[in-house]
């Protein structure tokens, strides 16, 4: 039905109108509590097999929500009742930012991918707080990814502001990420170099308070790091007290065997495209830190057998958001219920055992 029917209509418009219209129907959705009831019941897969343990957190399933979706904390309980074992808010900045010019989203259906190059839009640490304070906390781990204001880059407080929304938001997070690897916010990847993101952790992690601290923090990196660059990074993160790595974001890079008219639109590249890219890092990330550092695998995952291919290259968790356009609201159901086949299927008792067994 969403793919014949609703996929289409929302085609019609805007990609940024479509995603708010979307964003509207589950706002509609989670004010009507027993309809959000009867929607996790269909949605969520319960089984202690999917069951997962990392950064001190457990979750229902390894399937994510990835950041970038619901930006500004506004509908976190309709997106848990659809089956996510984890939503990620954001990105969140300190003071609200209007991001860049309009259009700054592409669809590229013939290539299962999205360009964007939104530039952090968000409401701000202070209104994205009230939000989730009036939310529910349902069996969902939440993370809250945030970024530094435009602005603070180019001034080079950056590290100021990751400290003060992790200070912010603290009491409404389950874990943060910290974002250093969007390509829409300019000099914001420099950050990823060793020696400043060296510094920029060091200072992060000084700056928080121990309520805040408690929280685990991960770093989510680029899929355009060469292996040296990668592997930098890794030991930089391994010698703060970093949780785990979310691998990884859009690329700039454009595959010659793109089709999608916007092609050459400027922006990160999200989707299929991106999925070999994603896992041959996930995989560099697990080998280099020998499994050490917890991944959560992000990159073209649109059904269970992307998943699976991030979980046995060294993936802990996944995450999904051009998946959920092009596959619809039910995805997380979808891809659960094909892991805990795959697990029926090969007597695993656990999906954790698939980690990094490729």
């Amino acid at each position: 039905m969403y793919q014949h029917l609703i996929f289409p209509a929302l085609s019609r418009l805007d990609p940024e109108a479509a995603h708010n219209a979307a964003l509207l129907a589950l706002s509609s959705t989670q004010r009507v509590p027993l309809l959000r009831h009867f929607l996790s019941k269909w949605c969520s897969v319960r089984d202690p097999r999917l069951q997962v343990a990392a950064f001190g957190l457990r979750f229902a399933n390894p399937v994510g929500l990835a950041a970038g979706f619901d930006k500004n904390g506004r509908v976190v309980d309709a997106l848990a009742a659809l089956g996510f074992g984890h939503v990620e808010i954001g990105t969140v900045t300190p003071r609200p930012q209007a991001g860049r010019p309009r259009p700054r989203m592409f669809r590229l259906p013939e290539d299962w991918a999205l360009i964007n190059r939104l530039g952090f839009p968000n409401l701000g640490m202070e209104r994205v707080g009230r939000n989730l304070a009036r939310r529910s906390r349902p069996d969902c781990v939440r993370g809250i990814n945030v970024g530094p204001n435009a602005a603070s880059v180019a001034a080079g407080r950056a590290a100021e502001d990751y400290a003060h929304c992790i200070e912010a938001l603290a009491g409404h997070a389950d874990y943060f990420t910290i974002n250093v690897s969007s390509p829409n916010t300019q000099g914001l990847r420099v950050l990823q170099e060793q020696r400043a993101l060296d510094e920029l952790l060091g200072t992060v992690f000084r700056a928080i308070q121990p309520a805040a601290a408690a929280r685990p923090v991960l770093v989510k990196i680029a899929p355009d790091l060469g292996d040296v660059e990668l592997r930098q990074m890794l030991d930089v993160a391994v010698g703060h007290p970093v949780a785990g790595i979310v691998a990884a974001n859009t690329t700039l890079e454009r595959l010659p065997t793109l089709a999608g008219a916007a092609r050459a639109d400027a922006g990160g590249l999200s989707g299929a495209p991106l999925r070999e890219r994603a896992n041959q890092l996930i995989r560099t990330a697990f080998e280099h830190t020998e499994g050490r550092l917890p991944i959560i695998g992000v990159g073209g995952v649109f059904g269970a057998a992307d998943a699976l291919d991030k979980l046995r290259a060294g993936a802990t968790l996944v995450q999904l958001y051009t998946g959920m356009i092009y596959q619809g609201p039910f995805i997380a159901r979808q891809i659960n219920r094909g892991i805990l086949a795959y697990l029926q299927e090969h007597g695993l008792p656990s999906v954790q055992r698939l980690v990094g067994q490729h």
